[in-house]
Formats: structure tokens, C-alpha cells, sequence
């Protein structure tokens, strides 16, 4: 009885994290398409480009990830550019990392809120789940920018928190001051992995 007890225990620890915000990923089969969407980070400056954190993720996986960053991007660009990427690629899911040059431009974090939430539906309406990326603030400390637990509070999407802030602090794993190298990226790509595998995605 004893061993059964524990039993239980152990399976409700394990199942706890990833229902920390809501429901379970849906398993990715091999051949199911993963796309990376963002900005420099998810393009992957700094780095060679088989370096970027989407080619790593992908040869972790073994799954194919297509990696859709584009440098300089802000997010009501993002919102925009992203339904016609969504179409052309047609993933089984979205792992989302925008926001860095809205944060850097000190702009609004209603407006970036807002575009986040407008990605967020543009996945949800056709039908794939969603993955976010919380970016961190500017100044000395690597917390993250509220506006991204709070979105993934309320729209119930697994959210990588505490990991890109804690890279992109320390040196080692930094191509400059923004961007993190290829081992940062490496760093990276592992936490996303980790986090799909929590939700039971892969």
C-alpha cells in the first residue's frame, strides 16, 4: 500500500509542472513542423546560422523546426507578418519570441500586450498551440517582462520564464549585449526541449 502511495505521489509531482498554466501540449509526431517565430533572437545573431537556438532545438528534437526571425522586427510588425508565415508553413505548433526590440525602443508594454495577443489568435484560429518565450527587461536584473505571465496566465499557454534574462546576463554565453552566442543559443534550444517535454509534447 505503501509503494502504491508513492507511486501516486511521484506520477502527481512529475504531472504538476506542466499543468502549472493549463492543459498539455499534444504529442508531436517525427515529421510534425515546428515553427520559431520572433526577431534577432530567434534569427539567431550572433551566431552562425546552423548555430541559432531553432537548427539546435530541431537536431535535439528530431523534429523539423523552421526558424522565421527577423532582425530589427517590433511587434505590431510581428502581428503582422505573422498569418501569412503561419499559411505557408502550416506547423503543428508556434513557440513565440517577440517583444526584444519593443523593450529595447522602451515602448509600450500594453501595445507589445496586445500584439502578443493578436499572435497568440492568429496560431489559436487555425487550429495550433502555442509556446511562448518570456524576454527580459532592460537594467541589471534578468526578470522578466510582466506582460508575458501575465498573457500566458490568461490565454493557458506554456511559457519559458527566467531562461533567455539569465543568458543574456551572463557573459559566457553572449555575442553582445542583446544577443547571446552559440552557446547561449545552445542553452536555449535545451530549455525549450526541457519545456516540451514538461508539457509532453515530445
Amino acid at each position: 500500500m505503501r509503494q502504491i502511495i508513492y507511486s501516486l505521489l511521484l506520477l502527481l509531482f512529475l504531472i504538476l509542472p506542466a499543468c502549472e498554466q493549463g492543459q498539455q501540449l499534444t504529442p508531436l509526431r517525427p515529421n510534425d513542423i515546428i515553427l520559431a517565430f520572433g526577431d534577432s533572437l530567434t534569427e539567431g545573431v550572433g551566431a552562425a546560422k546552423e548555430l541559432s537556438y531553432p537548427d539546435q532545438l530541431a537536431r535535439l528534437i528530431g523534429r523539423p523546426v523552421v526558424n522565421s526571425g527577423k532582425a530589427g522586427e517590433l511587434s505590431d510588425e510581428g502581428a503582422r507578418r505573422l498569418p501569412t508565415v503561419l499559411d505557408e508553413v502550416k506547423p503543428q505548433l508556434l513557440i513565440l519570441c517577440h517583444g526584444g526590440n519593443d523593450i529595447l525602443q522602451k515602448r509600450d508594454r500594453k501595445q507589445l500586450k496586445d500584439n502578443l495577443r493578436r499572435m497568440y489568435e492568429a496560431a489559436n484560429q487555425r487550429g495550433i498551440e502555442v509556446v511562448m518565450i518570456a524576454v527580459p527587461q532592460l537594467g541589471i536584473m534578468a526578470q522578466d517582462v510582466p506582460v508575458y505571465a501575465e498573457l500566458a496566465e490568461e490565454l493557458k499557454v506554456p511559457l519559458l520564464k527566467d531562461t533567455l534574462g539569465e543568458l543574456i546576463f551572463k557573459r559566457e554565453y553572449k555575442s553582445d549585449m542583446v544577443h547571446l552566442n552559440a552557446k547561449g543559443y545552445r542553452k536555449l534550444a535545451e530549455a525549450v526541449a526541457d519545456l516540451l517535454q514538461n508539457y509532453h509534447a515530445i
